[in-house]
């Protein structure tokens, strides 16, 4: 099978290229900034979208690229669209011309955040910032445009080589810096490879809609702050609680924003526990102790 990747010079697209690789896909690697083994290509630029998966002719698109800096999209929401919704409205035009699924990653900031359970995929979106509408304008573009969808929301990537939230926290506490973390956010940490691995599981089950791919169990901030510090041996750091009030951004994130992973698990499709993932990273980053 023939896979076309965006953002493949990420960490989500990287790992995505390695898993079909391995599993013997016929794959091509696209971003915005082209590298060794990856082509360039603008997806806001609705022509050369086309020509070049016309061109191809994939089987698949399995679309992880988007502006994800939240705080930029809030200073720049007609952009955060060009990018992440027309650009997703471009992927899912093109695949449709050529018969082609098309795996669109979206976000837990498609919801407003104002629930008091996990969402689950049929739950009705209601973005509350920037980031959250324009990801939510690509799910809709994909849902009207392409028949043959896959729409998979996930929360909180924490990958090898990429800045998040998990290496911010340990760089500050192996500098000694002081922790402040916001008690009131809660979401479900995803290990990168988790999310990869069950990216294809899914495209090899041909089963379209709508998922969340989360590792299982939502928490805090500062809870999931707490439990990586402890597993890399800074269990005596300290750690200020604190609002989100009191930490003041230009995006405005969900508060509980948890996911349910229920379609997946309907077709044998779950990610282990949160906790268990983290172990697996950090144990991988040689950090567990």
């Amino acid at each position: 099978m023939r896979a076309i990747i965006t953002g493949a010079a990420g960490r989500l697209g990287g790992r995505l290229m390695q898993i079909l690789k391995e599993r013997g896909y016929d794959v091509i690697g696209v971003d915005i900034v082209p590298g060794e083994g990856i082509e360039r290509l603008d997806l806001s630029d609705y022509d050369a979208s086309h020509k070049f998966i016309y061109a191809r002719r994939p089987e698949i698109v399995i679309h992880p690229a988007a502006w994800t800096d939240v705080d930029g999209c809030a200073r720049d929401p007609e952009k955060a669209i060009i990018i992440n919704g027309f650009g997703t409205q471009h992927i899912a035009l093109a695949t449709a011309a050529v018969k082609a699924a098309v795996v669109y990653v979206s976000t837990n900031e498609v919801f407003d955040g104002r629930g008091d359970r996990p969402y689950r995929e049929y739950d009705t979106p209601a973005p509350v910032n920037a980031y959250g509408y324009s990801k939510w304008v690509g799910e809709q573009a994909t849902l009207h445009h392409n028949r043959r969808h896959y729409i998979v929301r996930t929360s909180w990537l924490f990958a090898h080589g990429g800045k998040n939230f998990i290496q911010t926290i340990l760089n500050a506490a192996q500098a000694g810096k002081k922790l402040r973390v916001v008690t009131n956010e809660v979401a479900n940490p995803t290990y990168n490879n988790d999310l990869a691995a069950a990216l294809v599981d899914l495209i090899e089950t041909g089963r379209y809609g709508i998922y969340h791919f989360v590792n299982e169990g939502a928490v805090s901030r500062y809870h999931f702050a707490r439990y990586f510090l402890d597993r890399a041996g800074y269990a005596g750091t300290p750690i200020e609680p604190i609002s989100s009030h009191e930490y003041p951004r230009p995006s405005t994130p969900p508060v509980y924003c948890g996911l349910s992973n229920l379609a997946g698990r309907h077709i044998g499709i779950a990610l282990r526990p949160w906790q268990e993932a983290v172990d697996a990273f950090l144990a991988k980053e040689g950090l567990l102790k």
